[in-house]
């Protein structure tokens, strides 16, 4: 993988034994191990060892090794040179960084008590509950747009021209011939940014209008969602917007519990169940809030949308009622209730909500194709000046030459044409209606117009897996019971199973006579086998966080307790609801082998058997999944036995230490992992009501805590995490989407590599990759190992070194620590691989994954995502791509393309981002030649008459030129194509030359800037040579000709014809010769009339096109591009 780097061998293997030995003599069993990411003893001695050699000489003290081209990296340049190689810019950065932070001090931010129903209460000032999306103000609009304009090079060096032509001793022409293209682009500009600004305002104005009712002492008042205070208590009715952060006080549901929807805070669909305050939802009336002494203690406003750590407090109570708020108990702003009437009270407001702490200014992506033109202009502006420059030395200086030097700057100042800005705009904004318009990837939606060519230039494409690659529907495939496994086909034998318990127990509960063991003819195996796959198949029916949800009935208006009894066990009416789709596949499954969920509330949940018996339980204790946990539980009393048992289910990582011991449980783990399936290890734990009662006021008292909650919680939770019996282990399988095989396949072939990032286990993401054939069969896979220290981190990259062509796979948490020391050499080899899967990847880790790459490799990198957790990777990215999937809309919004399915990411890249490039690539070159050829010819006539600082075209001509006479046939190469899109998705290794950039790049604008040269060259010497008498006839013959021969350079550069392009070249000759007769203050009417005019014209036109001809098809004969071999 890696054979440019050298490996050199160590002088004595034994020595190195014994320096390892004694390295590692420090984390034996009876030394302290150094902690995690901090080991002290062996930083110095690594800081002077490379990473790449063999791992005898890991220990090795020599140093006759030589390491990567890290150190190349971490060294700085001092001086001068830093300045000049860019440190006047970080100077600069950093004093408007320090000014804009003296201006606007940030208030800090502190934690808070919030008095119910009391704004005035507040010890300080809160922001204003509205919403600001609006990039200017009225003052602030025109200056920002200026500057956002003006920062660029091309138009900056064109306002310094047009404003010159105010002094009258540099004026060459018309005012209008300059100022009019720059108006027109500032106009259009100005015109675009207005309109986003207006809708911004609409919009914000829209949501910060809304009414909501706020209770107060003297009953409900209307209020604006932009004059919601902290401590407010606000009533949102269902389907409405929740207006602000707030404590979930009361609801008019009877279980004290609301569902809310959360896609445009998280991304994700499934509904969150939230629960109302027990002290508050126990008050009669909703007017008895005004009637408690009562505060919210909340915690500083955090970024973090997942946790929340408050107390509740009564104080007019005796004793005082203190009650713990977690972030069951929140409403975040920007959710939507989903059922019921919720009254809360306001925590934070505005800028302090999680929802706008978590709005990040996604940056203004520039494309590599306009930084690559925008060099191009640089040196254009090197050439102009250089020019001038030349032109003034051979005039010799006479006079006040630097008016001279002045002058041919403005002359010459066609070489950077200010067209260019404008056809590549109106190109980009071409390009995205014909992304919009193909049937063939219908849905897609191009959200950031500026970036289209960006999709032409890609290698890294990172993507999420959930919902990505698979379809995120989960299937119930699996249930293993360590003896005895059930597969698809098996399920009505669990069925059977599940049938003969539940009618022995009920046949046992109704039997006056104390519980007997079960008289029957089935051998005790069976017996055995039946008990244990119902044991199995009850925890997965009680151990989840999924609600059955009842529509209301068409017309029913009947009170809502009637109405709770008549739609509990109507399965038609019934949808389950959870903060997952793996739950609701279980609880789905449970239904269909005879176990259903018919209610459940915060207190209790039902169970129909099939029967039609209902098992009712008392829900003591939930303990919710957590990413750090790995694992959810509860715990439940059963009514009709009272015997309180305590359910959990997790990853296997996380439940193999918590279970008893057993044979069988990491092996048909992984067994199950490599066919595709997420696994989740159910088991159970019996308790007497005395452990159960200890274990309730220890979690109590724990969860009371204002400091260290969490560890709290955590470390009474683990005193009941020990010898649990294990039941099962469930395996769900997440479908793969349509096509994503071929579509990874060609885009492999497209020579893009594929990375996978994701949140879930390894084992999962391995075969995931290979199902999807991200990774080939036949190929290798290096998983990496987990390490936790710089010293393993040493060791296994140089274990990964030695592998050759080979997919890499390495976990979050080994990721961390390798990119915390080895940042540069890990990116390195990972970039060699073919493909490289990371799992139980954070969001942030994602984002850093794409910010590395674009750093160190400076390739064009796409992120692609469904959800929320998506959104930071896509907005690092230099092109986001989001799929509007089951998780919601987030990513899809936040994107800067946005498609229905991964299919559509092929056609989208090889067909439509490699003609994107390749028409701007052409139009930017052909523009520039445009301004070139004009340019020359004025340099070639100001030297024949004497170096003459007097322009050869002058009002009207110079302003026709560039629009009417030649901007629909250069505009109509947008419509060009090299190939049919079929072809181009039949043959993706067209895609791979994009990469090298070689349509556009410093050889193919010389190349034009040669036929600028001749071409301008023969257009003007021609016109000198033939022109008889008058100047006027020169200017007649050499313009005529100079638009004839720009018509004739875009019928050259095309390769396929469209109807457009003929009618665009046959509408500019008939404007040109139309407007002749108009041009009286130009051109001599009556020669322009005449044969000899006619055939002049045509013959330096033949000479200055001719040869191009001959040479293009010279060059197709004897070395054709690749994309000719295929066009018949």
């Amino acid at each position: 993988m890696a054979d440019r780097i050298p490996l050199y061998p160590v002088r004595s293997a034994a020595a190195a034994n014994r320096k390892r030995a004694a390295y590692y003599s420090a984390a034996g069993p009876g030394a302290e191990r150094p902690s995690r990411y901090q080991m002290e003893d062996e930083s110095a001695h690594l800081d002077e060892m490379p990473l790449m050699m063999s791992e005898e000489g890991f220990e090795n003290d020599e140093s006759d090794y030589h390491s990567l081209p890290r150190a190349r990296i971490t060294q700085r340049t001092h001086g001068l040179e830093w300045f000049v190689c860019g440190g006047w810019k970080f100077l600069c950065t950093s004093c408007c960084d320090w000014l804009i932070n003296v201006c606007q001090r940030k208030r800090e931010l502190r934690a808070r008590t919030v008095w119910l129903g009391h704004p005035e209460k507040c010890e300080e000032k809160h922001p204003r509950n509205s919403i600001k999306n609006q990039k200017y103000n009225v003052f602030t609009f025109i200056p920002g747009v200026l500057y956002e304009q003006f920062k660029f090079f091309l138009n900056l060096y064109f306002l310094v021209v047009s404003c010159s032509q105010f002094v009258p001793a540099l004026k060459i022409g018309y005012l209008y011939t300059y100022w009019a293209p720059l108006g027109f682009v500032l106009a259009v500009t100005i015109t675009r940014e207005a309109i986003d600004e207006f809708r911004r305002f609409q919009r914000d104005k829209e949501v910060n209008s809304q009414l909501y009712s706020k209770l107060t002492v003297r009953g409900k008042v209307q209020v604006k969602s932009s004059d919601i205070q902290v401590g407010d208590l606000i009533i949102v009715e269902k389907n409405q917007r929740v207006p602000s952060d707030m404590v979930f006080l009361r609801t008019s549901e009877k279980a004290g519990s609301c569902f809310i929807r959360t896609d445009q805070l998280d991304g994700e669909t499934d509904w969150k169940l939230k629960v109302a305050v027990s002290c508050t939802q126990r008050l009669p009336a909703l007017g008895d809030l005004f009637s408690i002494n009562a505060y919210v203690h909340a915690q500083k406003p955090l970024l973090d949308i997942h946790s929340f750590e408050g107390t509740f407090t009564r104080e007019d109570s005796d004793p005082p009622i203190h009650e713990s708020l977690s972030i069951e108990n929140t409403l975040w702003a920007s959710t939507i209730v989903a059922s019921g009437t919720v009254i809360g009270v306001v925590i934070y407001t505005g800028k302090e909500t999680r929802s706008v702490m978590n709005t990040s200014n996604p940056k203004n992506k520039v494309g590599l194709l306009d930084l690559e033109l925008n060099q191009l202009t640089k040196a254009l502006f090197l050439a102009l000046v250089a020019l001038s420059v030349v032109m003034v030395t051979l005039q010799g200086f006479v006079g006040p030459w630097y008016r001279s030097l002045f002058r041919f700057l403005l002359l010459f100042s066609y070489i950077i044409p200010i067209s260019l800005r404008v056809n590549l705009d109106m190109g980009k904004a071409a390009y995205g209606w014909l992304i919009m318009a193909d049937g063939s990837i219908p849905g897609t939606v191009v959200r950031t117009s500026t970036i289209p060519e960006e999709l032409g230039r890609l290698v890294y494409l990172l993507t999420d897996k959930t919902g990505t690659l698979t379809q995120n529907e989960m299937v119930f495939k699996r249930l293993h019971l360590g003896t005895v496994s059930y597969g698809a086909d098996t399920m009505d034998e669990i069925q059977r199973h599940v049938r003969e318990c539940c009618s022995q127990l009920h046949s046992q509960d109704t039997s006056s006579t104390p519980p007997r063991k079960a008289q029957s003819s089935a051998p005790k195996v069976r017996k055995s086998v039946s008990s244990r796959v119902h044991e199995a198949v009850k925890a997965i029916a009680l151990c989840h966080n999924v609600t059955p949800v009842y529509e209301p009935r068409a017309g029913g208006t009947g009170d809502a307790e009637h109405a709770e009894v008549d739609q509990d066990f109507s399965d038609e009416n019934r949808t389950y609801q959870a903060a997952s789709p793996d739950e609701v596949a279980l609880v789905q499954w449970t239904e269909s082998v005879g176990l259903t969920l018919v209610n459940r509330d915060l207190t209790s949940m039902q169970l129909r058997t099939p029967s039609g018996q209902i098992l009712t339980y008392s829900v003591l204790q939930t303990f919710p999944f957590t990413s750090e946990g790995k694992r959810m539980g509860v715990i439940v009393r059963d009514e009709s036995t009272a015997e309180i048992t305590f359910y959990m289910k997790g990853a296997d990582v996380a439940m193999s230490a918590i279970v008893q011991y057993n044979d069988w449980l990491e092996e048909e783990c992984g067994n199950m992992a490599r066919e595709g399936l997420r696994t989740l290890v159910v088991a159970k734990r019996t308790l007497t009501e005395e452990q159960y009662q200890d274990f309730e006021s220890r979690h109590a008292q724990a969860r009371l805590s204002v400091h260290d909650r969490a560890l709290k919680v955590a470390a009474v939770l683990e005193s009941l995490e020990r010898d649990m019996q294990l039941l099962c282990v469930t395996g769900v399988e997440d479908r793969l989407q349509e096509h994503v095989r071929p579509t990874l396949e060609t885009l492999r072939n497209a020579g893009i590599k594929i990375w996978m990032l994701t949140g879930d286990k390894l084992e999962t993401a391995t075969c995931i990759a290979k199902s999807s054939h991200l990774v080939s069969r036949t190929q290798d896979i290096h998983v990496f190992r987990p390490v936790t220290s710089r010293g393993e981190a040493h060791l296994e990259l140089n274990a990964f070194r030695r592998k050759h062509d080979c997919a890499l796979v390495i976990s979050g948490d080994s990721l961390e620590v390798c990119l915390r020391y080895y940042e540069h050499e890990l990116v390195e080899l990972a970039c060699q691989c073919p493909a490289v899967v990371c799992c139980r990847c954070s969001p942030t880790q994602k984002a850093r994954i794409v910010q590395l790459l674009r750093q160190h490799t400076h390739r064009r990198t796409c992120a692609i995502g469904d959800g929320g957790n998506d959104v930071s990777m896509i907005q690092a990215a230099d092109c986001g791509i989001g799929i509007e999937g089951k998780e919601g809309k987030a990513a899809s919004l936040a994107a800067d393309f946005s498609i229905r399915r991964f299919e559509h990411v092929g056609r989208l890249l090889v067909v439509h981002g490699r003609s994107s490039y390749k028409r701007s690539a052409a139009l930017g070159q052909f523009v520039m030649h445009r301004g070139l050829v004009i340019s020359t010819m004025q340099a070639v006539f100001s030297s024949v008459f004497y170096f003459a600082s007097v322009p050869l075209y002058q009002g009207f001509l110079m302003v026709g030129y560039a629009t009417v006479y030649t901007m629909f046939p250069v505009f109509s190469l947008v419509l060009d194509q090299d190939v049919k899109p079929e072809m181009a998705m039949l043959y993706p290794e067209l895609y791979k030359d994009l990469t090298k950039g070689r349509s556009l790049s410093f050889k193919t604008f010389l190349i034009w800037v040669l036929i600028s040269v001749y071409q301008g060259g023969i257009l003007m010497y021609g016109a000198l040579v033939l022109f008889e008498s008058e100047f006027v006839h020169v200017v007649a013959i050499s313009f005529t000709a100079l638009v004839l021969t720009e018509l004739l350079m875009v019928a050259l550069t095309v390769r396929t014809w469209h109807w457009l392009m003929v009618v665009a070249e046959f509408l500019s000759l008939g404007c040109y010769v139309a407007s002749l007769a108009f041009l009286n203050e130009y051109f001599d009417v009556a020669f322009i009339t005449t044969m000899t005019f006619l055939w002049k014209v045509s013959a330096i036109t033949v000479v200055s096109c001719l040869p191009l001809y001959v040479l293009k098809h010279l060059k197709r004969k004897l070395s054709p591009p690749s994309y000719s071999k295929l066009t018949p």
